[in-house]
């Protein structure tokens, strides 16, 4: 070494290394030894790896042989490459590097190696990129609290992701079903939307995420660059999990040039936007779920009054035919003629009872039933129904607790489900019902689902599913995909409004080609619960006695009043709540007051009952409806008897002398 050579080497204020052909050093300078911990001398003829840190070591002798073999100047580290080095006591900390070949023809190559310790630079970079990183997420929350839109503000997110941590591409990526879909992203052409091999869900960090539901970071060569699926080369990516109550529904992707790109305060700014990201897609699916369940409260609401406006229409038909078949009995083409037009009232009281079956306001008999005992009974049905095409499989699990419902609504609604499940699967396939006990606490995210014990029923398919626009719909009335004459569009709709009133809740799950699953939870009854059977219709059943019949509807009332005059009884009839009361004070005999419960404007047909009740506490009540008020059940301290619309005249006169009292004393 010269002497000006050796001045300028001690003179720099960088570390200076000379290192051999093989990887040792030769010549340190002071700063090199004081910057690496090692006495003077010390350096010499270690190998250089010996200052990296040991998982790096043979990752780093790899690149240096490769730069001994081309060299050339090249300066390596700082914003967009992190490199460390490592003391003799082992501590590690960040460096830049310059490396030059030595010029000396007559001796072995040598090359020079400047490094700088940038603990300090780094640290001020981190606090300023730390400082944008807050900035963006303080304007993210803005854009979250300003906005009602939770599809624009997820829109945003990937431009300003890229901008302040200087990458190309980020993107948002949802599964639905068996599939990746980008939602939002900045920085992809059109044609990497569609079905990329990278958003792969059978292999490749995406699967890694979604099954861990950890972040995920990958450095290549594991990442693919162009072409496809990416536009530009990715030599780093990070991917962080989006979470629906611990289970990744997606995740939040960024891809860089850059190795390494994604430190610690980089994933920190991408883990609190993914954890945004969820949020708001938690609360728009919250949402879209409420705004379903009210809308299809509103359904019911309006089938509710259409179904009792209709109810009012075939009690008239239905009590002028049976006056009709009184009148013309012994006249045989006459009673033919009556007959048919008789069961065409049943008929339409078969749809009534549908529609108020969704809007939760049907009849039911509820009673203690043997889920086990009612299965094996469906079991022998359905075998005969479905067909050879279809495997039908029974799993209930042993020693269930009795459930409280009504029998033959369960019934109808697990065949209901069955044949929807056989139609589903034209060319045949399997059918699976399954019975199981479950204590279900609340979840916020999913309207109308209560805390309790319950018996699940699940009836899968292997059919070929629904897509989710179908399944938002399924469950309103008159809604169907099957072809004209093929269906009616009230049997979901039917179902759940029968598990609904029955104080259940279910659920469908279904995907395209994927099948159908729909639960149906029914509660479990409770120790006190009784069996209730109604009272067989006894037609000889008449009297004399004086009944009020109120009813606002004027052909409703004439039916009614001829029904309870040919079985004998002396019947006044009045319009309203307040005419009743008015005959209720100026007459003491009246035995039984017959009342619709919806009579207009004042006083409904509770109230007025226990009105009545109160002016003459030995007065029967009877109340009917085109549908059973809910109301009548809950608000009346009384549990008055409630004949549904349209009713036969053998049915009104057995609930006539069920609920007439002993007279009252002159």
């Amino acid at each position: 070494m010269t002497p000006v050579f050796s001045q300028l080497f001690e003179s720099v204020p960088d570390a200076l290394l000379v290192v051999g052909r093989d990887g040792r050093i030769e010549l340190a300078n002071e700063n090199a030894e004081r910057l690496f911990g090692y006495a003077s001398g010390q350096l010499s003829g270690l190998s250089v790896e010996e200052l990296v840190p040991a998982g790096a070591r043979e990752r780093h002798r790899g690149h240096r042989e490769r730069y001994m073999h081309q060299p050339r100047v090249r300066p390596m580290g700082g914003a967009n490459m992190t490199l460390v080095g490592q003391r003799r006591d082992g501590q590690q900390f960040p460096v830049e590097i310059a490396l030059s070949p030595l010029d000396a023809s007559d001796e072995a190559p040598r090359y020079l190696a400047s490094i700088r310790d940038i603990s300090e630079t780094q640290r001020a970079r981190q606090a300023l990129a730390r400082a944008r990183y807050d900035t963006v997420l303080a304007r993210i929350g803005q854009l979250a609290l300003a906005s009602t839109d939770e599809e624009s503000v997820i829109g945003r997110l990937p431009g300003l992701l890229a901008e302040v941590m200087d990458v190309p591409v980020v993107a948002v990526v949802v599964v639905r079903g068996e599939e990746a879909m980008v939602s939002a992203q900045t920085g992809l052409e059109a044609a990497d939307l569609v079905d990329p091999q990278w958003l792969s869900l059978e292999q490749g960090p995406l699967q890694r995420v979604l099954q861990s539901g950890q972040p995920v970071l990958v450095q290549s060569p594991e990442l693919p660059g162009p072409p496809p699926p990416w536009p530009v080369e990715t030599a780093s990516a990070a991917l962080i999990p989006l979470l629906d109550r611990s289970r990744p529904m997606g995740a939040l992707v960024a891809l860089s040039p850059q190795p390494a790109r994604f430190d610690h305060d980089a994933l920190q700014l991408l883990q609190q936007t993914g954890n945004l990201v969820s949020a708001l897609m938690q609360r728009r699916r919250t949402e879209e779920q409420l705004a379903h369940a009210q809308r299809l409260e509103a359904v019911g609401q309006l089938t509710g009054g259409v179904a009792h406006d209709f109810n009012n229409l075939l009690t008239v038909l239905s009590g002028s035919l049976q006056l009709l078949e009184i009148e013309c009995e012994g006249q045989h083409d006459a009673s033919e003629i009556i007959s048919s037009a008789l069961r065409s009232v049943e008929r339409g009281t078969e749809l009534t009872s549908k529609l108020l079956a969704f809007a939760r306001r049907q009849h039911l008999s509820p009673r203690v039933i043997d889920a086990g005992a009612l299965l094996a009974d469906l079991e022998r049905m359905l075998r005969r129904t479905l067909g050879e095409t279809v495997v039908l499989r029974i799993d209930c699990e042993p020693g269930l607790s009795p459930l409280y419902a009504d029998a033959s609504q369960l019934d109808s609604a697990l065949l209901n489900l069955a044949l929807n499940a056989r139609d589903a699967m034209p060319g045949g396939g399997e059918i699976t019902i399954t019975a199981r006990e479950r204590w279900v606490t609340a979840e916020p995210s999913t309207p109308g689902q209560r805390p309790g014990h319950y018996i699940a029923f699940t009836v899968a398919d292997t059919g070929h599913g629904m897509s989710p626009a179908v399944v938002a719909r399924a469950f309103e009335p008159f809604f169907t995909t099957k072809a004209i004459g093929r269906g009616s569009g009230l049997g979901l709709s039917m179902v759940y409004g029968f598990v609904s009133q029955s104080g259940g809740y279910m659920h469908i799950h279904s995907e395209p080609r994927q099948g159908t699953r729909v639960e149906l939870f029914l509660p479990v009854a409770s120790a006190d619960a009784a069996m209730r059977e109604a009272p067989a219709p006894d037609v000889n059943v008449r009297g004399s006695e004086a009944i009020l019949l109120v009813e606002d509807e004027a052909d409703v009332r004439a039916i009614g009043g001829a029904f309870l005059r040919s079985l004998g009884y002396d019947v006044v009839e009045v319009g309203s709540a307040a005419d009743a009361l008015e005959r209720l004070a100026s007459r003491e005999d009246f035995a039984l007051i017959f009342s619709d419960v919806m009579l207009g404007g004042g006083m409904n047909g509770m109230e007025l009952a226990q009105a009545a009740q109160a002016l003459r506490p030995h007065i029967g009540v009877l109340l009917t409806s085109g549908y059973d008020d809910p109301s009548i059940q809950i608000e009346s301290p009384q549990r008055f008897e409630l004949l549904r619309k349209p009713y036969r005249r053998e049915a009104l006169a057995t609930a006539i002398r069920r609920n007439i009292q002993a007279p009252p004393q002159p």
